[in-house]
């Protein structure tokens, strides 16, 4: 699977290569002394652990401290914290930083444009899977020409950006461009940048993810660090399973979702469709990998492990892939909808709205196998064809989730097509 970086790789090793405005950090273990000295010269701090998982304020793995004992105990704590089937690799302290607003940006690859384009929001934080459409902005980057911060700015003054804010933030978008197109990455998101009173953005947490592929991040100029991991049952049994034969692949990392139930392929195009499912809203339960022009007997076997562990709990059904060159749409989507039948009576009769999207060798004969399964368990599905972005269908499916989700409404959102 890709390789994946943190904030506190970011905070010791990316942002003052790339002059990114950061907090001020402590990593643990430290001399009580360094942290109270901290703390001096700060006032007060987060203390946070290093993890690969998102959503740490949500889930308690946040602590805001102003003591030096308060912090040691935090950082004890948070060194072996664990979140959704991930564990920490250490702890960290850094600057608390009052702010007036917080903003989101992210830069990805996006099928849309055929290139990176760059995602701007003003209402950034721990519920920017909440934000509306009207309330962000995404604009296509050329990679010959990059982005200059007269675009950047242009992209601020769309949102209404406060004007004393608009050339700071947007000379530090510059820069993580230029992190992010020399670095060999597929995708970086900092959400929130905190901005300060006298209008300086500074980055407050980031992740990113880097393209196997690219060979700019054959040297990144610092040791990947390595992340411990626990790994579930249903992991166990398909790390087995993907070793148990050469024929096909059936890579898979657990998430700990509880919305969309992701049956992706495509290598870094899995990469992208999940973090398009994690700014929708889409909560997905776990990064797939799966291909290889895999025969029917090995992806029934991979679709029923995926269905045996998580199909009850889903909310959404997503099977998407880009074109395929080798693999046959028709054989591995009569598996899957073979072992849909199967394992269909986990959900106790109530309906799983299904959305697909894929292209490539055998791909009528595959959708009308899908179809038939679907229909016969009177499930509700949207079928997509290889001309629409697989962005697009990711954010269908992961605002359908919210949609399904939101208490105020019936959920009858979703068409048979």
């Amino acid at each position: 699977m890709a390789r994946q970086v943190g904030e506190l790789t970011f905070l010791k090793y990316l942002a003052p290569r790339f002059a990114i405005p950061t907090p001020e950090f402590v990593e643990w273990p430290a001399p009580r002394g360094r942290i109270q000295e901290a703390l001096g010269k700060w006032g007060k701090a987060l203390a946070k652990p290093d993890i690969l998982a998102g959503r740490r304020g949500k889930t308690g793995a946040l602590e805001v401290v102003d003591t030096a004992q308060d912090a040691t105990q935090a950082l004890q704590r948070l060194a072996s914290a664990q979140i959704n089937q991930r564990m920490a690799r250490t702890a960290y302290l850094t600057q608390y930083i009052p702010a007036t607003c917080e903003v989101y940006t992210a830069i990805t690859y996006d099928s849309r444009f055929l290139s990176p384009a760059i995602t701007l929001s003003l209402k950034g934080g721990v519920d920017v899977e909440q934000i509306s459409a009207d309330d962000k902005k995404t604009f296509p980057v050329d990679v010959y020409q990059g982005l200059d911060a007269y675009q950047a700015g242009e992209l601020l003054e769309e949102l209404k950006a406060p004007r004393a804010l608009i050339s700071p933030l947007a000379r530090a978008l510059v820069n993580v461009w230029d992190m992010f197109i020399t670095s060999g990455m597929q995708m970086c998101e900092v959400n929130p940048w905190r901005i300060t009173p006298e209008s300086k953005p500074v980055a407050c947490d980031f992740k990113a993810v880097f393209d196997d592929a690219n060979f700019k991040q054959r040297n990144p100029g610092f040791v990947w660090p390595e992340y411990p991991e626990a790994t579930a049952e249903f992991q166990e049994e398909l790390n087995r399973w993907n070793a148990s034969s050469y024929q096909g692949q059936a890579h898979v990392s657990d998430l700990g979702g509880a919305g969309v139930l992701p049956i992706l392929f495509g290598g870094g195009a899995s990469t992208i469709i999940i973090e398009t499912l994690y700014r929708s809203g889409g909560d997905p339960m776990f990064l797939s990998d799966f291909g290889g022009n895999p025969p029917y007997e090995r992806m029934r076997g991979t679709a029923a492990l995926c269905f045996k562990h998580k199909l009850a709990d889903a909310g959404v059904l997503l099977i998407l892939g880009g074109k395929a060159n080798n693999t046959r749409i028709d054989v591995t989507f009569q598996a899957m909808a073979d072992a849909l039948r199967e394992y269909a009576p986990l959900r106790g009769g109530r309906a799983l709205p299904t959305v697909i999207g894929r292209g490539g060798p055998g791909l009528v004969a595959g959708l009308l196998s899908l179809q038939q399964a679907l229909e016969e368990l009177d499930w509700p599905y949207l079928i997509c064809g290889p001309d629409t972005p697989i962005t697009m269908v990711a954010q269908y499916a992961a605002e359908l989730h919210q949609f399904l989700t939101t208490p105020a409404r019936t959920p009858t959102c979703a068409r048979k097509r």
